[in-house]
């Protein structure tokens, strides 16, 4: 194989090992911190937007209590208070200024959070902020040893340098009003429609252009019989140069390559290793959006003779002249949204790179049959849970949600995802699938399509219908229990494998297809006996 197949291969393996479908946290449970009587609330985030001198400023976001008044989850239900400075700046014993419904500010520290609380709300106190003394956001709890904990006050922890921005305006005799709310997200958004419908619609795409490519290999291959043996077994080589048949091997080391790069990724995450990722994905978009351009212009007959006319280049092998002319501006698109990934609107860049980057990997890379395609996502399903639950154990955190939401790297998460922000949700965000949950059920997909166009199958008898539909049905599971779960991150092979592989294998046994399927891959076809006669002397 050639190097630059092999690099962008390796690319394609980076890619699949990213397997999860999220849309953001919203609700963040907790089980090290049990719940109790008037200890039970839910830890979610509250917009607190403000108002300096009348005039609308910054809106914050904090996290709810364990403890205290459940918050409006609605703006226009959520009333506008008075914010005021505590004195003493901790709440742990009476202020000295005299409240009546105000918002009151507080620092961390010195007394329990259930205290400051208590304070606030006996002084008189609607709700009160607490600064944390770092820039993230706590979790306030109950102490174990505590017994006054029916608070009557919402208690909302800020992070270090919203509060002083607020503590800033405040001492300088500002007048600083602010809400407090908890929106819900939406049950739907539309974005994870349009996210579906681009995960189905590629492995759709894929899965007819690996189709046409065996049938067209079929068809060539039938007529070289018709040669002679040596014309064959030359076009045999340079046919399968350009496929790549995973075998059992590489479907478990698959699993154990991905694992040790995700805990490399979570080991290593800075803003410099995203940089390497980015140029990664960059390699690999080039190259998957100039081969699905170049495949797609030539269906043009003005673009075949370019398509069909090949060049030596050096370390690339035999280039098409087609794939040269579309080169730059592949080049140039990865490099413009590499530049200008930050802004609002990237996503649409990084999707057409990735879609392109996965249809070219579904095009070159192949399941050979059910067995192999069986073991591969029997991994992948098992790969999948241990990240993003298991692992939760062993690191304290779930590895495969810290990676891909690119957290202390200073980025929007890595690029090995397709996303789309969500329009209806208040809280904004994106909901996102990684390559992994379209690649590996996709060979599966593709294979069965393979299967049906070589058997003469048609869509009803076939096998791909009913394995596409199946992945359809396990995406939309998945964003089911994504919504169910207050937009915690899913392992999405949980609900696809399943589906899919399940589907598969009900029906070739059923059909009795199965040994055929789980051995050969592929409908034995007839083989014309070829004599030859010999050469004169």
């Amino acid at each position: 194989m050639d190097t630059y197949k092999k690099i962008y291969l390796l690319i394609a393996l980076l890619a699949s090992s990213f397997c999860l479908g999220s849309a953001g946290d919203i609700v963040h449970h907790d089980d090290v911190a049990p719940k109790r009587p008037g200890c039970e609330n839910n830890f979610v985030l509250v917009k607190v937007p403000t108002w300096i001198n009348g005039v609308e400023d910054i809106e914050y976001v904090g996290v709810g209590a364990r403890f205290g008044l459940t918050l409006e989850s609605k703006e226009k239900h959520a009333n506008l208070f008075i914010l005021a400075l505590a004195d003493p700046p901790d709440c742990c014993s009476k202020p000295k200024n005299k409240l009546s419904g105000e918002i009151i500010l507080a620092h961390r520290g010195n007394c329990s959070f259930t205290t400051k609380a208590n304070v606030a709300e006996d002084a008189g106190a609607s709700a009160i902020l607490i600064i944390n003394n770092r820039t993230e956001l706590f979790k306030m709890v109950c102490e174990v040893n505590e017994t006054d904990v029916k608070i009557g006050i919402a208690s909302v922890m800020l992070p270090q340098d919203a509060g002083a921005s607020l503590e800033k305006y405040l001492t300088s005799s500002s007048s600083v009003k602010v809400q407090l709310y908890s929106p819900r997200r939406p049950v739907v958004d539309v974005a994870e429609v349009f996210l579906w419908l681009m995960a189905v619609g590629t492995i759709l795409c894929a899965s007819y252009w690996s189709a046409w490519s065996a049938r067209e290999a079929a068809i060539e291959q039938d007529k070289l019989l018709k040669d002679g043996l040596d014309e064959l077994i030359h076009m045999d080589g340079v046919r399968s140069s350009g496929i790549v048949n995973i075998n059992t091997t590489s479907a478990i080391l698959f699993v154990v390559i991905a694992s040790c790069f995700l805990v490399m990724l979570y080991k290593l995450m800075s803003y410099w290793f995203i940089e390497v990722l980015v140029v990664l994905f960059c390699v690999g978009g080039v190259e998957g959006l100039q081969t699905c351009l170049a495949a797609l212009l030539s269906c043009f007959r003005w673009f075949q003779p370019a398509g069909e006319s090949f060049v030596k280049v050096p370390f690339f092998g035999a280039v098409s002249y087609l794939t040269l002319a579309v080169s730059p501006f592949c080049i140039a698109f990865a490099v413009v949204w590499a530049v200008f990934r930050s802004i609002s609107f990237a996503w649409i860049g990084q999707d057409i790179l990735g879609i392109a980057l996965i249809i070219t990997v579904l095009q070159i890379v192949r399941v050979p049959n059910l067995k192999v395609g069986t073991i591969l996502l029997s991994c992948a399903f098992l790969y999948d849970i241990f990240w993003v639950f298991v692992s939760k154990w062993l690191f304290k955190e779930s590895v495969m949600i810290v990676v891909a939401r690119g957290d202390k790297s200073g980025e929007d998460g890595i690029p090995m995802l397709l996303k789309i922000p969500r329009m209806f949700d208040p809280w904004g965000g994106y909901s996102i699938i990684g390559f992994g949950d379209i690649i590996l059920p996709g060979l599966l997909v593709a294979f069965s399509l393979r299967y049906d166009w070589l058997a003469k199958k048609n869509l009803r008898a076939g096998y791909f219908l009913w394995a596409m539909t199946a992945y359809g049905l396990g995406l939309l599971v998945t964003y089911v229990a994504l919504n169910m779960m207050d937009g915690h991150g899913q392992p999405a092979l949980l609900y696809i494998v399943p589906f899919t592989l399940g589907t598969f294998l009900t029906l070739g046994k059923q059909r009795g297809d199965l040994k055929a399927l789980w051995t050969m891959g592929e409908p034995e076809r007839p083989c014309r006996h070829i004599q030859f006669q010999p050469s004169g002397s």
